[in-house]
């Protein structure tokens, strides 16, 4: 906020404290884009200890059980990771930002409290072992939002038979921005200093291009931008997908939400660029 002079800023998914990685910040308009660019589904890069359990599900807990009995070979393993691709079932952590009766898990969890907590169905769109050095495994996986890597590993770790926790995470991508387009703070801080903060900035359209967009005409764009459905140039695919809504020039008008019965484009978010 300080170094890009904006009153509004948002973010679009926390971050474990364990965690580095890619966070999308969004500075003024933009803030209004934070809901969509959350539900894009998110990549990780992930480390895990086998053999070892924590009662945060990663290294910054305290240890709650050991074993000796880790997998040496990768067939075992291979088995049971890819059990994990699909929608499944999670239980968020004891540790972890979700609220139940208006306290924050984390905050009941250091309080010494457990309590009941409803598991959410989640989707593991891609899972792959990128190596294995025993006790170390470590995991490629793109999931949908709302999904815990420390509960996916601390789950792998149970049907192996000796536990596991999480000893590095980084967050690789949000949507199609991955750690390439993407600045440390440092970094900003120096194109602030250079004047050229501009530089690390990414436009709505290209921020949402993993959401599929639709054309609009002149005349349809101006309906849209005013509020209102609008005719499209091609048809959309399935009713109540959500589309980018593009002027012909590349304008990026706003969200909408297509009506297959109408055959219209109905807005959900307008940007006021109708007449760009």
């Amino acid at each position: 906020r300080r170094e890009n002079g904006q009153k509004k800023v948002g973010h679009t998914g926390t971050l474990d404290p364990l965690a580095t990685g890619v966070l999308v910040l969004c500075l003024g308009y933009a803030t209004r884009l934070s809901s969509f660019l959350s539900d894009h589904s998110k990549s990780y890069w992930a480390r895990i200890r086998l053999g070892t359990t924590t009662d945060t599900l990663d290294s910054d807990g305290e240890v709650t059980s050991t074993s000796g009995d880790v997998p040496q070979g990768l067939d075992a393993i291979l088995g049971v990771v890819h059990r994990y691709l699909g929608e499944i079932e999670q239980i968020p952590p004891m540790y972890s930002a979700r609220k139940v009766g208006g306290k924050k898990l984390y905050q009941l969890a250091r309080a010494g409290k457990q309590v009941d907590r409803k598991a959410r169905s989640v989707t593991i769109h891609a899972l792959e072992v990128d190596g294995f050095e025993a006790p170390d495994l470590d995991l490629k996986v793109t999931c949908s939002k709302g999904t815990y890597i420390r509960v996916l590993a601390d789950e792998i770790g149970r049907e192996l038979g000796c536990g596991a926790h999480v000893t590095v995470l980084r967050r690789t991508a949000v949507g199609n921005i991955g750690l390439d387009r993407c600045k440390t703070l440092d970094e900003l801080i120096t194109l602030s200093e250079g004047g050229n903060i501009e530089s690390a900035l990414i436009e709505p359209n290209k921020a949402l291009e993993s959401m599929p967009g639709l054309s609009l005409s002149g005349d349809e764009a101006l309906r849209f931008g005013n509020g209102n459905p609008a005719n499209t140039v091609e048809e959309g695919e399935e009713a109540g997908m959500l589309y980018r809504a593009v002027k012909g020039n590349g304008t990026f008008l706003g969200i909408g939400r297509w009506v297959a019965e109408e055959s219209v484009l109905k807005p959900v978010k307008v940007f006021n660029n109708a007449n760009s």
